[in-house]
């Protein structure tokens, strides 16, 4: 049998007051005298009594909830901005309420269509592409939206993020500029921002007159794969002396896997990743990366779309913090 959800008669009966001045209570301790007060809370925490929001939702039309959508549990990216994003909202009193959507449009547009039942303020997305419907469904609802990570697609309203393309045509460039002739990138299951960075790859090599030597897994990315991959890469000739790996899981597989095989970096093979992990900086040797604002992109993310909840109206359509190139020791 299903139990019975504590009510707030439950509360009032316990503490022997009105239903009123427990309602009260919740709206704003103040208005209730002090004794009282510590008995309504006593009765609260014994009973594990939930809030119900849905009349304060549907009175003031806010649920003080945003819904955040992530790719991937699994990678380290998203780490860092889900703690940028949370700097913001729990000291203005918003929860946030996180989906996975394994890089499918498809997936994504049934999460937002379940966040957005749930009468969420807003959202914020770490993709640029989405179905027809998931366009029409956050149209409908009219909530303020912000997209992550990439400033090169156009954004529904609002992107937050780096440019992808350029991060990697100017990784590509360090590598030419060091001498290194046969240079492969390495993507994996293909998101736009993979995408972009492959581009970028392509047009530095193509602005030096090299050819575009690419690996693409139809898995995710992980550090297993940057070790699989990496017998691929070795039986290319000529000899592949340098890899851009989509993100540093992928590299630090590969670099972990070469180490193994007493391959030397970056004299046999040099070895590049992207976003700059903590993990990465304490391996030796240090892996080449670039340092992206990850925290600082779910900062701004979060107070741009804040804003927005409150009523502002005149934003930045993108917002590019921009990203550093860091040589470390593997190139």
């Amino acid at each position: 049998m299903k139990s019975k959800r504590t009510s707030l008669q439950d509360i009032a009966d316990i503490v022997g007051m009105t239903k009123m001045t427990v309602s009260r209570y919740l709206k704003n301790p103040e208005l209730v005298a002090p004794s009282s007060r510590v008995q309504i809370e006593t009765a609260i925490n014994k009973l594990g009594y939930i809030p119900n929001r849905a009349p304060n939702i549907l009175s003031k039309g806010k649920s003080y909830a945003i819904g955040v959508l992530f790719p991937s549990i699994s990678n380290h990216v998203f780490d860092e901005v889900l703690r940028g994003i949370e700097s913001i909202t729990e000291p203005a009193g918003y929860q946030i309420m996180i989906a996975h959507y394994a890089y499918s449009e498809q997936l994504e547009e049934k999460r937002i269509s379940s966040l957005l039942s749930f009468h969420v303020d807003g959202l914020i997305l770490s993709e640029s592409v989405h179905t027809q419907n998931t366009l029409r469904m956050i149209q409908g609802a009219g909530v303020p939206v912000t997209e992550i990570m990439d400033t090169r697609t156009p954004p529904i309203q609002q992107a937050v993020g780096f440019d992808n393309e350029d991060a990697a045509r100017q990784m590509t460039d360090r590598l030419l500029s060091k001498g290194y002739q046969n240079i492969a990138y390495i993507g994996a299951k293909g998101d736009v921002r993979d995408l972009a960075r492959q581009r970028g790859y392509e047009q530095a090599l193509k602005k030096s007159g090299q050819e575009s030597i690419v690996f693409r897994s139809p898995e995710f990315t992980s550090i297993r794969l940057g070790s699989e991959i990496l017998d691929d890469i070795l039986a290319i000739r000529p000899k592949i002396d340098a890899a851009i790996c989509t993100n540093d899981d992928v590299a630090i597989g590969m670099l972990v896997s070469c180490k193994k095989k007493g391959l030397r970096i970056p004299e046999d093979l040099a070895i590049t990743g992207m976003h700059g992990h903590e993990m990465g900086q304490l391996i030796s040797p240090n892996l080449a990366s670039v340092i992206t604002p990850r925290f600082k992109i779910g900062q701004v993310a979060a107070q741009q779309l804040l804003l927005r909840i409150n009523g502002a109206s005149n934003i930045e359509p993108f917002i590019d913090l921009g990203f550093e190139i860091n040589e470390g020791e593997s190139i």
